[in-house]
């Protein structure tokens, strides 16, 4: 009996952490044990998750980098690097590289900078703070079509903005095969996301203790020190988030481009997305599959030195 009653008091002091309060006082706490019931029901539910994603997401990704190193979708032998080195070679490919960087390049800064200066206006106490909000909120709720339309009774040859101009002398513009095509999609970019990067900053500006704020103002610090020695430091991880969702929004820009001058636009709209859609519509697997993969890598180095850059940053603000 006395054997038994050790091995169930040992059994108990596994199955339970034993903690002291304040005063000295054992407080048990138990732990709970996954039983065969639970995992099973656990599993039922991510099994159609799981699936989805291996089916739709992990297997094409192998299956395109198979074709990425084969000569062709019947001859199945491997290239090596021959398709990358295609790709690299190909005009097309390079135009339609340098154009969405170049885009990605204006675009993103943009983004993130006119998003947080709204938000530090729309922070303090303004009259009608409400209005902007929603001003700045509406395209959100804009599908994409009427957004294109939108932008065709703006900037077609014989539209609003031609008219302006011609009001105060100035000649009709063919914006969309111009050299300011770009500046036009750009600005489109911008109305479409600064409402939604505005609101993630002012909630991350909201979530800033006010203690603090109220501290540095008795200091005497000035509202430019106030943001960049404390808001700026603060709402880092909102940047990081902002940009990576604004450099992913900027790839994604063909929808509104293909929609404004179809497959094959002016030059300087013709964007990494044109050359995929197009590279498809041949049937020309090895290269697209090529042209993928390469994507996926530089995205991946981009995002990653974000994460360092946010790491070394965020490490910084909890010091």
């Amino acid at each position: 009996m006395i054997s038994k009653a050790k091995k169930e008091s040992k059994k108990l002091k596994k199955e339970n952490i034993r903690i002291l309060d304040n005063e000295g006082n054992e407080i048990i706490y138990k732990k709970k044990h996954e039983t065969w019931r639970e995992r099973c029901t656990a599993s039922l539910f991510l099994g159609p998750s799981l699936i989805g994603v291996l089916i739709f997401f992990i297997i094409p990704f192998f299956v395109v980098i198979f074709y990425a190193n084969t000569e062709s979708v019947i001859d199945k032998s491997f290239v090596g690097l021959k398709n990358f080195q295609n790709v690299f070679n190909n005009s097309a490919f390079r135009t339609a590289s340098k154009n969405t960087a170049m885009f990605s390049l204006i675009t993103v800064p943009l983004a993130i900078i006119l998003s947080m200066s709204m938000a530090l206006i729309l922070d303090e106490e303004i009259p009608a703070k409400s209005y902007f909000r929603t001003f700045f909120l509406s395209p959100l709720m804009v599908p994409v079509a009427s957004v294109v339309l939108i932008w065709q009774v703006l900037f077609d040859y014989h539209g609003v903005v031609n008219q302006i101009l011609n009001v105060f002398g100035g000649g009709n513009i063919d914006w969309f095969k111009s050299s300011y095509s770009q500046i036009v999609v750009v600005i489109l970019f911008l109305w479409k996301n600064l409402g939604y990067n505005m609101i993630l900053f002012m909630s991350a500006l909201s979530a800033i203790p006010r203690d603090v704020i109220e501290v540095s103002y008795l200091d005497g610090a000035s509202r430019f020190k106030q943001f960049w020695y404390i808001k700026l430091r603060y709402i880092t991880p909102t940047i990081f988030f902002v940009g990576i969702m604004s450099l992913i929004n900027s790839f994604k820009v063909f929808r509104e481009v293909y929609l404004l001058t179809g497959d094959y636009p002016y030059d300087s709209l013709y964007m990494l997305q044109h050359f995929m859609n197009n590279t498809f519509r041949s049937l020309d697997y090895q290269k697209l599959s090529a042209a993928a993969i390469i994507m996926c890598v530089v995205m991946i180095i981009i995002i990653g030195i974000l994460f360092i850059f946010e790491d070394k940053v965020g490490k910084d603000v909890e010091g």
